[in-house]
């Protein structure tokens, strides 16, 4: 089966790998950092090899392939129709949320999201002298859920930025058309800027449901958005460091692109080829089919063992290969300390906002994924974090 590709365990011990290497000499399995375990699709692979063999790796620039390639994925995949002249390329979506907190506003002004929330969210408005505020995303019932008469009221006059992540890191949400329409329309009510980090976009796993890009709700969403998307996470080819902004109304991409000028570099030759083969190469989109089969299977079998696991508690995530953990119940002991000195190596949830959580994850070999949660239930059950 297709999937079986999948399967294959890759060792990446002693490469320099970011998650890997963090715990070199130890016996820990790394399930923290949003870096998959899995080979990138081949015709990746075969670009990046091109390249090599030509031997020559001078500045290159975006061709008419790359951005044809992202406009007619855009468009298949998602119903939104993007101009090529819209694309902003970037070393990757972290620089985008600096550079747009720097493009809206003054010092002093105010940037406000959701918690949990990826961490660069919570530091970027601060490197450009922007306060950040927070609203926690609400978690009654039986999904995390954006609550707007709460964001109405958390609102200032100062508030000029929104930073919105959809898919939403770590939680998973996809959030609907509607909740979307309703986000909107407060962000039209206070002349609020949006950026929305859609990096996750093509990684729905949940059956029914699907993404919509802010940007696409129409011209007025549109007009006031700034969506930051990437190859990265869907062909796990983040150390490439390949990802653009669409940005459609040209007042704001001015603003955008004079905040990078001078310190935001190019996107490298590697990122640009393996990006043009990965947005044009049907094969690569086969792969992808591929892989979100797997990662579902995983993601159940994620949900089932946590089940079992005293302490802990965690609602299916719809879209990423993220699981986000409540283990408040693990207190007074340090979670994320408890399960890495057992041999799991857990994200902090502390550092998304939201102490007494974890973000485990389950983008690995199902082998992997059994051994560590395997680890998990056996430190547990031995009662130690009391």
């Amino acid at each position: 089966m297709p999937t079986q590709r999948f399967d294959r365990v890759v060792d990446r011990r002693a490469t320099n790998s970011l998650k890997w290497d963090r715990y070199a000499g130890r016996d820990v399995i790394p399930m923290w950092v949003a870096d998959m375990d899995f080979r990138a699709p081949e015709p990746v692979v075969e670009a990046l090899r091109a390249c090599l063999e030509h031997g020559i790796f001078g500045y290159t620039r975006p061709g008419p392939g790359l951005e044809a390639a992202v406009c007619r994925s855009l468009a298949e995949r998602h119903g939104w129709e993007v101009s090529p002249a819209w694309i902003v390329w970037l070393p990757g979506v972290v620089p985008g949320l600096n550079v747009t907190c720097r493009a809206v506003g003054r010092p002093g002004d105010e940037v406000l999201t959701v918690v949990p929330i990826y961490p660069p969210f919570l530091t970027a408005p601060g490197q450009a002298e922007r306060k950040t505020a927070t609203l926690p995303l609400s978690g009654d019932g039986d999904r995390w859920h954006l609550d707007t008469d709460r964001l109405r009221a958390r609102l200032t006059p100062r508030t000029r930025l929104l930073l919105l992540s959809n898919p939403h890191n770590p939680t998973g949400r996809v959030f609907t058309r509607a909740e979307l329409e309703d986000l909107l329309e407060v962000c039209q009510a206070h002349d609020l800027v949006i950026c929305a980090d859609e990096i996750h976009c093509d990684l729905v796993l949940e059956p029914g449901a699907r993404h919509v890009p802010m940007a696409a709700l129409g011209p007025e969403a549109a007009a006031r958005t700034v969506t930051l998307m990437a190859p990265s996470k869907t062909f796990n080819i983040p150390g490439l460091a390949c990802s653009f902004a669409v940005i459609s109304e040209e007042g704001l991409r001015q603003r955008f692109q004079r905040a990078m000028a001078g310190f935001v570099p190019s996107v490298n030759l590697f990122g640009l080829a393996a990006a043009e083969s990965a947005y044009g190469d049907p094969a690569c989109w086969e792969w992808l089919d591929d892989l979100r089969g797997y990662l579902r299977v995983n993601r159940d079998l994620t949900m089932a063992a946590l089940q079992r696991m005293p302490g802990l508690a965690a609602r299916p995530p719809e879209a990423t290969y993220l699981a986000w953990i409540d283990a408040r119940a693990m207190q007074p002991c340090d979670p994320a300390r408890f399960f890495e000195d057992h041999g799991v190596g857990l994200s902090d949830g502390a550092e998304f906002g939201a102490p007494g959580f974890l973000r485990l994850n389950f983008g690995c070999p199902r082998s992997t994924l059994e051994a560590g949660l395997a680890r998990m239930a056996k430190a547990l059950a031995g009662g130690a974090h009391g």
